[in-house]
């Protein structure tokens, strides 16, 4: 690696990072929109689970980039300041309040969601923390990240809105909302990025946001406005929206994936005074 004024690409976090951020924010919008349907029975254990399972999927990938996973606990440490901490306490919170929604009462689905919005918050402040990296320390890193695991879940949701039957129309504009603002973010968030991002990365972050756009986006918006209308059955209603789901998911993930693992080039050495000989200080 050649350190020097010129940028160049992290290799600190990885595709296992990515696969955090992924799993994480997905499954998080999933248990929002679980706990959003007023699901009951197998629908909200078969919704919860899997939400809970992606969030602890995405957990096992940063244990596995830990060069020593036996000291997997010290993240627990240092919760003042660290938003990986922070991250790791709302998890373990998570956890026993899905569990609790399912075993207990119902009522603590509303404790679930709250606590998978402060995972995928944590999530995306530990993204923007990276000061270094134009693309991350980007301000509006942070609602991008938390939009997009949203949709990320709400696709989800209606990809298996089949099996649990928990859909409505009302849910259905909110992740028409969600898709529209995702895209809205992104092209924000992409503007500002032209004064500070390396060329090498925003050649990656345009192909996955191009992406984004159209598989991401437009189908999706158009699937979900034709089947929001009266013009089809509900067997073609419902597979429009499972594929509306699926396209809004995936192209999130490969963004996702795109910045942490394409996208993360540092902005080099800044040297904003440099010393010439024979001149006054």
């Amino acid at each position: 690696m050649n350190y020097g004024p010129k940028p160049w690409q992290q290799t600190q976090w990885d595709w296992r990072a990515a696969g955090n951020f992924i799993c994480g924010g997905a499954g998080s919008g999933l248990i929002v929109f679980a706990a959003l349907s007023g699901a009951s029975g197998i629908g909200m254990v078969s919704l919860m689970l899997a939400g809970l399972g992606l969030i602890g999927l995405g957990l096992l990938f940063v244990w596995l980039e830990i060069g020593r996973p036996l000291r997997a606990f010290n993240v627990f440490v240092n919760p003042r300041t660290s938003w990986m901490s922070r991250e790791a306490i709302s998890a373990t919170l998570l956890f026993p309040a899905g569990l609790a929604a399912l075993l207990i009462a119902p009522g603590f689905v509303w404790l679930a969601a709250a606590l998978a919005l402060a995972f995928v918050y944590c999530q995306s402040r530990m993204v923007h923390a990276s000061k270094g990296i134009p693309a991350w320390r980007e301000p509006l890193t942070v609602p991008l990240m938390i939009v997009t695991g949203l949709t990320e879940g709400g696709g989800l949701f209606w990809l298996a809105a089949a099996w649990h039957g928990a859909g409505s129309l009302l849910l259905m504009v909110l992740f028409g909302a969600l898709v529209l603002t995702r895209a809205l973010v992104w092209r924000a968030w992409r503007r500002r990025l032209d004064a500070s991002a390396a060329p090498r990365a925003l050649a990656p972050i345009d192909t996955a946001g191009r992406a984004l756009h159209l598989a991401g986006t437009w189908l999706p918006l158009a699937a979900i406005v034709l089947a929001a209308s009266a013009l089809l059955g509900a067997a073609a209603a419902a597979a429009l929206m499972a594929t509306a789901g699926l396209l809004a998911a995936l192209a999130g993930a490969w963004f996702k994936f795109t910045l942490i693992t394409r996208g993360g080039f540092n902005q080099g050495f800044a040297l904003t005074h440099l010393p010439i000989r024979g001149a006054r200080r």
